[in-house]
């Protein structure tokens, strides 16, 4: 099929929406399964999950910015960097401020709140999703600068490498809400639109290379350092939880070379 025709906004929506319905896959599971996921499984999980993130980083965001900040006659490294500052503060912001609460924590993050528990958990989960999405939007934001067939097949590897690692991150949301109380369908619910900001954010990605193309390397290392933010912060921790933690470490090696194969390989 030839995507070259496409705008860069449809294309990002293709690529978003791809990610959101692996959520609302991954979010499926509370139908098969009657309880948590094994902790062992759940732990390789999450470290795949970070793999893809950290690969993603590299290859698809802080690569590409140094490169265009090159040829845009710029010494490489500054909007790499600043942006990718920028971007892990802003993720900080997010986290100190919106209240969220992560499986497996009796404490909630965030500013003090009366909101209920089965909300404050998918706000950890959608706080993950929105630099995921702002990543594939701006991606699919470079074609409008590069209309290559590479520059198409790259994003589309990154809305891959996102989704694959989106669907247990959709079951981490619904089979917690169920084992809170709330219904099948409820927890498949509200775990399949803690992904609902992936096309939101990646549509704004999108807008802005359109209007602020001279500044795209800076966004393309923002989005970078939200993503690697969240992998420190929350992913790496979480998939080393218990006395053993070598699944974890297996889970973000496979992560991270699969995310690093697809981005050379298709891009």
């Amino acid at each position: 099929m030839d995507f070259s025709s496409y705008s860069p906004l449809v294309l990002a929506l293709i690529g978003t929406g791809f990610t959101f319905a692996c959520t609302a896959i991954g979010a499926a599971f509370v139908f098969f399964f009657k309880g948590e996921i094994n902790e062992n499984f759940q732990r390789i999980f999450l470290g795949f999950a970070a793999g893809v993130m950290i690969a993603a980083s590299v290859w698809s965001l802080l690569i590409p910015s140094i490169e265009m900040s090159t040829e845009q006659g710029k010494i490489g490294w500054i909007p790499a960097a600043g942006g990718f500052v920028i971007g892990g503060l802003f993720l900080f912001l997010l986290d100190i401020l919106i209240p969220h609460l992560h499986s497996g924590s009796d404490t909630p993050e965030g500013l003090p709140s009366k909101m209920k528990r089965t909300t404050m958990l998918v706000f950890a989960i959608t706080l993950h999703n929105i630099p995921e999405g702002m990543a594939v939007g701006l991606t699919f934001g470079l074609v409008a600068l590069n209309s290559s067939d590479a520059t198409i097949a790259a994003a589309f590897a990154l809305a891959l490498g996102i989704g694959l690692q989106n669907i247990p991150e959709g079951a981490a949301v619904s089979l917690p809400l169920k084992s809170e109380g709330l219904s099948r369908k409820k927890s498949f619910a509200y775990g399949a639109l803690s992904g609902i900001v992936e096309p939101i954010a990646g549509v704004l990605g999108v807008l802005l290379v359109a209007f602020v193309s001279p500044v795209m390397p800076w966004l393309l290392a923002f989005a970078a350092g939200a993503m690697i933010y969240v992998v420190v912060e929350e992913l790496i921790p979480a998939a080393h939880l218990g006395n053993h933690s070598n699944s974890g470490t297996i889970g973000v090696m496979v992560g991270f070379l699969v995310m690093m194969i697809l981005d050379v390989a298709l891009g």
